[in-house]
């Protein structure tokens, strides 16, 4: 398994999630995005429909019938309904079901950085765990650790 730890501190993370996810879809993947706050949930749907104009992303509900079809689930909790190898919690907070995914991309601002940091020690002492540090610097996400 593999964890990226992205620092949102240029971009909110509506802008970052589509971007994200797109090169996630171009690389064959498929997305869970998780997000247990129902106003963040609605924010990031309308984001992937609207983002960078007609080139919307094709996404889904986990709770949705045909959620299986989808390259892209949004849930409250990762899910691997859509086979989904990749897991994006977007709203800072570790879930231990994420373990179920082989790329875990956990998006935190300032207000998770220190719930970040404590997960990243954590992780060090875990055999078989790759993780990496990565923090926007000049409009590219630049990596750190």
């Amino acid at each position: 398994m593999r964890v990226d730890f992205y620092l949102l501190d240029a971009d909110p993370v509506t802008a970052v999630v589509p971007l994200l996810a797109r090169k996630t879809l171009e690389a064959g993947g498929r997305l869970s995005i998780a997000a247990r706050d129902d106003a963040l949930r609605t924010a990031l749907d309308r984001a992937l429909w609207e983002r960078e104009g007609d080139a919307f992303l094709a996404h889904g509900f986990a709770s949705d019938s045909n959620a299986a079809r989808q390259p892209i689930l949004l849930g409250e909790e990762p899910t691997q309904a859509n086979e989904a190898g990749f897991a994006m919690l977007a709203d800072g907070i570790w879930r231990e079901d994420a373990r179920e995914f082989e790329r875990v991309m956990l998006l935190f601002g300032e207000e998770r950085r220190q719930a970040a940091r404590e997960l990243w020690k954590a992780f060090s002492t875990e055999d078989g765990l790759k993780k990496n540090f990565l923090k926007q610097e000049g409009g590219r996400w630049q990596r750190l650790g």
